[in-house]
């Protein structure tokens, strides 16, 4: 078992029982899933700039990405529906936990200016979305060997059904948020 995950079923688990004075352990809330995402940018017409962010997020997550497509077309950003925009992943079970042991104790620190993360990026559902500048934060990723730095999206889905279950669940886990003024 992974140390955050022996620590969630360990001590965060009855932590959060206790304080939302849950009856049943099926309330608790848990981490279901993460979604990382990623786009070529302005270069999505390029099919080497496709294969390029594939293959930064399989070196990230260790999982194959697949690529997205265009909704609808967008005139003024020169994108046709069905038009390949980038990558995604999602994780669950061992890799979940092994990319978020990471997204905490690798990449975050490596952060230029980090100030804790906004406590405002939850959707109103638990879930919280989080966004890197620079995906040579990972280490995977190196300077050298890759053509343009782009970012990356993380998007945390918990099984909590409000923002403060999912907030006060992420915060026992040890993520660093930013104090509230």
């Amino acid at each position: 078992m992974i140390e955050l995950e022996k620590h969630y079923y360990e001590k965060v688990f009855g932590q959060l029982k206790a304080h939302f004075n849950f009856k049943s352990p099926s309330q608790v809330p848990k981490i279901t899933k993460v979604v990382v995402n990623m786009t070529a940018g302005n270069q999505s017409s390029n099919a080497k700039a496709i294969e390029a962010v594939l293959e930064d997020l399989a070196k990230i997550t260790g999982q194959k990405a697949y690529k997205t497509v265009a909704k609808k077309s967008l005139a003024t950003w020169k994108l046709r529906q069905g038009m390949p925009m980038g990558g995604k992943v999602t994780l669950r079970r061992q890799q979940m936990w092994n990319f978020l042991a990471k997204v905490l104790h690798i990449a975050i620190p490596r952060v230029r200016d980090f100030r804790g993360l906004s406590p405002k990026s939850f959707d109103g559902n638990g879930n919280f979305a989080l966004g890197f500048k620079e995906s040579i934060v990972f280490p995977e990723i190196t300077f050298d060997k890759i053509s343009k730095i782009r970012g990356l999206d993380v998007i945390i889905v918990t099984s909590a059904r409000n923002d403060q279950e999912g907030f006060k669940l992420l915060e026992l886990l040890g993520f660093p948020f930013a104090k509230k003024v």
